[in-house]
């Protein structure tokens, strides 16, 4: 296990999209262009299925280290309803955009700490996205909550608008870990986040914890895992933390390098996880997530109907998914448009009267081939090209690429697919780096990604 380690863990991305951010081609990208296939997408798919929307909430009273999502740290929440009205604005940009009335099929807010904002002021935008839109059949919608601020003012209020899923972040219950990440959050505050959710009627919660945090041990693992046991969450996110300061500066720097796991020690904190998971009933679905066998993204999984996209692993999947606010990130299937990155820019565009995307990418025939090569790899560990619309020009690239892997007994290729082994499962990143023909193509003189394992 060690020397394939060594072997593969390279620096790689996380597949939440092809291609992936950076190798976006911005030169043939215009916003008239994103405007296009955006519609194109709605056209074809809100009847049937609906759209998604992600909204981002970027606000945080403090600054988590281990945290490379794009945030701004204020205690001062008299940002709250300028932010709101702004994204309330850019909605209706959309709507304008759309042919007819949209149904929505999927909401998640993130951040940040959507519940940063006050109850009321989640349902103010709520009520707003709510106005210009129906409801899909089968819809969930969901939201991220920190534990020591989400109360149950704001669980009753989400849950009489329709959302049902939660995700906590807990990361580690080690006092250590959580002054090294300055979050500390005692274990009675999830426990009591979690059983309001399930009082008033949330059907899943999922928790997060992260492995490869500064000061994490075996031992300190082990009884994150069994206090996590003892709350019995629907799903849980066990991410590895992904060590990138170079690109987040100092807000990843609240420690030195020496206090992380080594790669070998990293990789042992994943595998007694696993175990004491799969010991405690639950399912490994993709990559990171683990799942109980009543949880929708379970049963998605057995239907080979699970979906990744910005938002991650999706027991549901839409065409076109709409994301508001400052650095989202839209999904057109043709293409992808991101918006400003800080709120000043993101709010200046917006009340001008413009939509706030400043980059993006238009997919490519051959892009879409590939794209839906790392969809399958990623949410089913397989993939084939038999049919047409699946065929791969450069399959014997591939294959030599990946040669070590099927001597090393992690994959399976065939004559028109491959199949990752469950030896194979924690090296998928790795897979799918060789199907990724533009960053093969172009590849990038500094270090841009985190490591695969």
């Amino acid at each position: 296990m060690n020397n394939l380690i060594q072997k593969y863990n390279i620096p790689g991305p996380r597949y939440t999209s092809y291609p992936t951010v950076p190798f976006w081609d911005n030169d043939s990208f215009s916003k008239q262009r994103w405007i296009e296939t955006f519609q194109q997408s709605f056209d074809e798919s809100n009847e049937e299925e609906g759209i998604s929307l992600y909204i981002h909430l970027p606000f945080c009273e403090a600054l988590c280290t281990f945290c490379a999502c794009n945030k701004r740290i204020t205690k001062q929440h008299s940002v709250e309803v300028p932010y709101i009205d702004t994204v309330l604005k850019e909605w209706k940009l959309y709507i304008d955009l759309f042919s007819s009335r949209p149904k929505i099929k999927e909401i998640h807010l993130g951040g940040g700490t959507p519940t940063f904002f006050s109850p009321e002021n989640l349902k103010k935008l709520m009520d707003g996205i709510f106005e210009y839109a129906d409801v899909a059949d089968g819809y969930e919608f969901s939201l991220e909550g920190h534990p020591n601020n989400t109360t149950r003012e704001h669980l009753q209020m989400l849950y009489d608008l329709g959302f049902r899923r939660i995700s906590y972040g807990v990361q580690d219950y080690d006092l250590k870990v959580q002054k090294a990440i300055n979050r500390v959050q005692p274990f009675e505050n999830v426990k009591q986040a979690t059983e309001e959710a399930r009082e008033i009627g949330f059907t899943s919660v999922s928790h997060d914890l992260i492995f490869g945090l500064p000061h994490q041990t075996l031992e300190g693992m082990t009884e994150t895992i069994n206090l996590t046991k003892a709350l019995n969450p629907d799903r849980i996110s066990f991410y590895s933390y992904a060590h990138v300061p170079w690109i987040k500066g100092v807000g990843q720097r609240g420690f030195q390098d020496e206090d992380l796991p080594s790669p070998e020690q990293k990789r042992e904190l994943y595998e007694e996880g696993k175990r004491m998971f799969e010991e405690m009933g639950y399912f490994e679905i993709g990559m990171d997530h683990f799942a109980l066998e009543h949880d929708s993204m379970y049963q998605s999984m057995k239907n080979h109907t699970l979906h990744r996209n910005f938002m991650g692993y999706s027991s549901s999947k839409t065409q076109l998914m709409v994301g508001l606010g400052v650095s989202s990130i839209s999904d057109s299937w043709y293409s992808f448009a991101q918006n400003e990155k800080t709120v000043e820019e993101y709010e200046k565009s917006i009340h001008s009267g413009e939509l706030s995307v400043f980059k993006g990418h238009i997919l490519s025939e051959e892009d879409l081939i590939m794209r839906k090569h790392i969809l399958n790899l990623m949410c089913n560990l397989e993939t084939s090209w038999e049919g047409e619309k699946m065929q791969i020009n450069n399959i014997e690239r591939i294959k030599i690429m990946l040669e070590d892997m099927i001597d090393d007994g992690l994959i399976e290729f065939k004559e028109n697919g491959l199949i990752v082994k469950e030896e194979g499962r924690p090296y998928v990143r790795n897979v799918c780096m060789t199907f990724d023909k533009r960053m093969i193509d172009n590849q990038p003189e500094t270090r841009i990604f985190s490591m695969t394992i």
